[in-house]
């Protein structure tokens, strides 16, 4: 029986600068960062607060077990076009989030609206995964 989901993927092009946004701009931390003996970097980062759920930062690239060229091309033609939509970060307050996460630099595509299910904005990371930034309702402060 599956228990719960433990780790997700991001594909991204540089993981140094990918680690950098996640950990210096987002704030969170990082989890596992170890190389391989055939030189795969495992390089996995949390959201304070939820060090149960590693979100893998995996370079797009050729990789003997899933991506092949025609596939890693694809995925950095996703990439640049910032197209791939990678999930849902949830916050107390969204409008202050959006603040601060501004000021550090983040680029939101929206800014914090009303919906029917909470405050919304929008935003990606620096390497074209954008997500929902989500203040739930009934959690407003």
């Amino acid at each position: 029986m599956i228990q719960r989901l433990s780790h997700a993927t991001l594909f991204v092009e540089d993981q140094d600068a990918a680690k950098e946004f996640y950990v210096n701009k987002l704030g969170f931390d990082v989890h596992t960062d170890m190389k391989m003996d055939n030189g795969f970097r495992w390089l996995t980062v949390a959201p304070k607060g939820q060090p149960d759920l590693e979100i893998v930062l995996m370079k797009a690239a050729v990789n003997p077990f899933f991506l092949d060229e025609e596939s890693v091309a694809a995925l950095q033609l996703l990439l640049k076009k910032g197209v791939l939509g990678a999930g849902v970060f949830q916050t107390g307050d969204c409008r202050k989030t959006y603040e601060e996460l501004s000021a550090k630099g983040v680029e939101f595509k929206s800014p914090p609206e009303e919906r029917f299910y909470g405050i919304e904005a929008l935003f990606k990371d620096n390497c074209g995964n954008w997500f929902s930034l989500t203040e739930p309702k009934g959690t407003e402060k």
